[in-house]
């Protein structure tokens, strides 16, 4: 079975052999420092206690507190939080923020929750992590399936047991809540700067840009919405339902998906010939099986893990450009940061200086990632994580 896992490892291993480090000196971050797994009992609305399995994953504070989402998932287990906390760690370091890398959740059909069994369900979860997670120690984010709302309910419940306001526990939250006003789609502002810089790489304009998203969550939406207002042409989008294609452009300002019929499936979606492909809905979904398949020029990596090790070798002989998740998608934890300083300082940013910070933080990571690229002559993702160890190592 694939171990999203196993490819980080290879991944770090590689980036050791460029710099030249012996594997005794990264070994402790190949494996997470502490896992964390919770029985959440919740009463339901029929009177029934049902009992949910939760995880929080702290893969490495060497670099700072421990920072990552917090997702509600039917098909998250341990493994898939373990290479989603490594991820994380990964990233913070690559874009230079002080954060180690924290992941985790609950294995759960929120769609198949009532709204006062997902809060009584989020509030259990903080009470068994709160002594591992503070301000200071780890401190979770939105992620698959998690929103404002249930940031606000953790700070709630966070609150209450340590007998204090702690807005900085989390980040992701609403504004009114001490959220950051840029946070929401930070993620997908990022995804679209960095599909800018790549197109600027190859000698091509973001302006009429063919672009294919696969996902039309927080993230696909506002990088389809943002590379719009760039003038590059949406051609295919889609959500869990299925795809929607018009070679012509999409009027994504003007687009309900909800509403839209579905002229083609998701794994054709992948297959359709562009100049950008955004992966953006969840990981495993390029692999040994439709690698060659592809016909993007480039891929920007949304989602996380979306391209398997296998398929990248694929996409490298057929010289298929693949800008890896843990800078493509850096966006969101970046403005996390922001998010927490503004707690931990009592400020508030305007948008505006929310986007430049986040603009300039992504080029001079992109920048730092194509150079060590050129340089090395290696994949952008072996460049990435090159660059990554370097700084984890001090």
């Amino acid at each position: 079975m694939y171990n999203p896992f196993d490819d980080i490892c290879n991944l770090v291993n590689a980036a050791a052999k460029i710099l030249g480090v012996d594997e005794n000196a990264y070994a402790h971050i190949m494996k997470p420092e502490r896992e964390i797994t919770v029985s959440l009992p919740v009463k339901m609305d029929n009177g029934k206690q049902q009992v949910f399995d939760g995880f929080r994953i702290q893969h490495s504070c060497i670099r700072g507190p421990y920072k990552g989402g917090l997702r509600y998932h039917p098909n998250l287990d341990i493994e898939n939080a373990r290479a989603l906390a490594a991820w994380m760690t990964f990233k913070c370091s690559l874009v230079d923020i002080p954060y180690g890398g924290g992941k985790g959740g609950i294995a759960v059909d929120p769609s198949q929750l009532s709204s006062g069994e997902l809060e009584r369900l989020t509030r259990a979860f903080i009470r068994a992590l709160a002594p591992v997670i503070g301000p200071h120690v780890d401190i979770p984010a939105p992620d698959v399936n998690t929103d404002s709302k249930t940031m606000d309910i953790i700070v709630d419940e966070y609150s209450k047991i340590i007998g204090k306001p702690s807005p900085a526990v989390v980040t992701g939250k609403s504004v009114d809540n001490g959220g950051s006003i840029g946070r929401t789609e930070a993620t997908g502002r990022g995804v679209a700067i960095i599909t800018k810089e790549i197109l600027a790489k190859n000698n091509q304009s973001i302006v009429g840009a063919t672009v294919v998203i696969q996902g039309f969550g927080k993230v696909g939406y506002y990088a389809a919405r943002i590379l719009h207002e760039f003038g590059a042409k949406i051609i295919g989008i889609s959500d869990i339902d299925g795809g929607y294609h018009n070679p012509a452009g999409i009027d994504i300002p003007n687009l309900d998906l909800t509403k839209t019929k579905r002229n083609i499936s998701n794994e054709e979606l992948l297959t359709l010939e562009c100049d950008v492909l955004v992966p953006a809905a969840l990981g495993n979904q390029i692999t040994i099986k439709n690698a060659a398949d592809i016909r993007a020029k480039i891929i920007v990596e949304g989602a996380n893990g979306p391209v398997t090790g296998d398929a990248d070798v694929i996409l490298e002989k057929q010289g298929t450009t693949v800008v890896p998740d843990i800078l493509a998608n850096a966006g969101g934890v970046i403005v996390s940061y922001y998010e927490w300083l503004q707690n931990l300082e009592n400020e508030k940013w305007t948008e505006a200086r929310v986007n430049e910070t986040l603009g300039n933080t992504m080029t001079a990571a992109f920048e730092n990632v194509y150079q060590m690229h050129i340089d090395k002559s290696v994949p952008m993702r072996k460049a990435a994580y090159t660059i990554s160890l370097q700084r984890l190592l001090g």
